[in-house]
């Protein structure tokens, strides 16, 4: 029986969260979008941001679990957990000058290659490595630190747990009002070291004050085929969600050139970007996790339409932010767009950490499933709300909603899926549940991206609304999608 926490021990065993969403709250939002589109032509840069953020988080959605199993699996004497977190961290900061380096080749001589053959500059191309490779590294660490919860944190205390390591996902946001005049004013050096003091600062917090012992005898089943099945999962999911970008280019070009009107490309256009988002996130989790998962996967359908909900919500959420930076800059014409940008998020935090605290306590006493309902519902309406700002005031009471519903749901969706994994395998089950980490970014802005920059050639704009609908409706879908998780709460209460 595992112990009971104190209340420091809640956040020394989520402390690395912090560090690696200082990591992920700069880059995506803030400096990815800047180099973006320092490197890019400017009709572009959506497309090439998907482009960067899909193949980064395809990496990711194979390295994760297979971190997670491997952790799982692992006898060294630091323990199951500790041993992956810190070579994934060292590896982080090796791979972080790889980033920063990237504006230093702009004009580069190798620029006529890279374009020639590739069809992008040798910037854009030194991004995309480092990207990649960071993805590699952090997803070695954030594999293995998804398991102490499960590991160390008793049942009735995992609401409280979840809720903290929530904060720490959260609390980034007011350090990134700081970088995001750094990144406008071009300081990527100091924007890079922050990064890479805020990981290596929480990995040796991790080390030094976390108590998980050595996994005494390895397990005997052999890894080889639960490996294979994690390579077959990425690439169904990837194959399903580049189908679903094709089709939906293929409609709006058809379209286009048959000189459709705009309001008819609108609806077709964007009902075949909602289907496609919404078809392959339902389409490629199910089909992936089972055969990421295996023949235990018929007894498991809750916990993959956890993983289904828990996309829809991020797919959205996730977009919503990575391209508010655009959105601000092209749509409301907003100067030094990467610092409003910040300042945005951390006023939307504040609404995001209150939320977080209160859904991690109400999830232990009223049920997971309900809440996390509810904050699909919440982060709807917000986005919808989006669509009619015209003003930065209106832009932030949007955020502030969509704050209190991503709140509510960071806190206990995660605690619901510490319920339904496995305890004996939490790190490779909620490793798989990268799909929805990974698979969100995949989904919402490897078809959004495109989606943007085909509606914003049509009339100036139009594109950030259109997607920005689509996500509101993703919101509404997740909440559909519970239906199909029996969560431990209804047997007793039967909701």
């Amino acid at each position: 029986m595992k112990r009971a926490l104190r209340w420091y021990d809640h956040i020394t065993v989520n402390i690395y969260w912090l560090g690696l969403n200082i990591s992920s709250g700069v880059i995506t939002p803030v400096l990815l979008p800047y180099l973006v589109a320092l490197f890019v032509p400017p009709e572009q840069k959506n497309t090439y941001l998907a482009t960067v953020r899909v193949i980064g988080l395809a990496v990711a959605m194979m390295i994760q679990p297979m971190a997670g199993m491997l952790s799982d699996r692992s006898t060294l004497r630091w323990g199951r957990r500790r041993p992956y977190i810190f070579a994934g961290t060292m590896f982080d900061l090796l791979f972080l000058l790889i980033v920063g380096a990237s504006p230093l080749l702009l004009g580069s001589t190798l620029d006529g290659f890279f374009q020639s053959t590739f069809g992008f500059n040798t910037a854009y191309a030194v991004l995309l490595v480092g990207i990649i490779l960071l993805q590699v590294s952090s997803n070695v660490a954030q594999g293995a630190v998804q398991g102490l919860i499960p590991d160390l944190v008793p049942e009735d205390q995992r609401g409280r747990a979840s809720g903290v390591k929530a904060v720490m996902e959260l609390l980034p946001v007011f350090l990134v009002v700081f970088i995001g005049p750094l990144v406008d004013a071009g300081r990527i050096w100091l924007t890079v070291g922050i990064i890479m003091g805020s990981l290596f600062l929480t990995m040796l917090v991790t080390l030094l004050f976390v108590r998980e012992g050595p996994l005494r005898e390895k397990p005997a089943d052999p890894i080889g085929e639960p490996i294979l099945r994690l390579v077959a999962l990425t690439v169904l999911f990837v194959a399903v969600t580049q189908g679903a970008v094709w089709l939906v280019r293929s409609g709006g070009t058809a379209l286009a050139g048959r000189g459709a009107a705009v309001s008819l490309q609108v609806a077709v256009v964007g009902l075949a970007g909602l289907t496609g988002m919404a078809g392959s996130i339902i389409l490629g989790v199910y089909f992936g996790a089972w055969v990421g998962i295996g023949q235990e996967a018929r007894r498991q359908t809750s916990f993959i339409w956890w993983v289904i909900n828990r996309l829809l919500f991020l797919a959205a959420v996730g977009s919503v932010q990575g391209f508010a930076q655009y959105f601000l800059a092209d749509v409301l014409h907003i100067p030094n767009a990467a610092t409003m940008t910040t300042v945005l998020l951390a006023v939307v935090a504040v609404f995001l950490i209150a939320f977080a605290l209160i859904g991690g306590v109400l999830a232990d006493r009223i049920g997971r499933k309900r809440l996390v309902a509810l904050s699909g519902l919440i982060a709807a309406v917000g986005t919808f709300f989006l669509l009619f700002s015209t003003n930065i005031p209106m832009v932030i009471v949007s955020g502030c909603i969509i704050g209190v519903g991503a709140g509510t749901f960071m806190a206990t969706n995660w605690a619901l899926g510490t319920d339904l994994a496995p305890p004996e395998e939490a790190g490779r089950y909620l490793g798989i549940s990268n799909l929805a980490g990974a698979g969100a970014g995949i989904v919402g802005a490897g078809i959004g991206g495109p989606m943007a920059d085909f509606f914003n050639r049509l009339r100036p704009d139009l594109g950030y609304l259109v997607i920005f609908a689509i996500y509101g409706a993703l919101f509404l879908v997740s909440v559909l999608t519970l239906t199909k998780v029996r969560a431990p709460e209804d047997a007793p209460s039967g909701a």
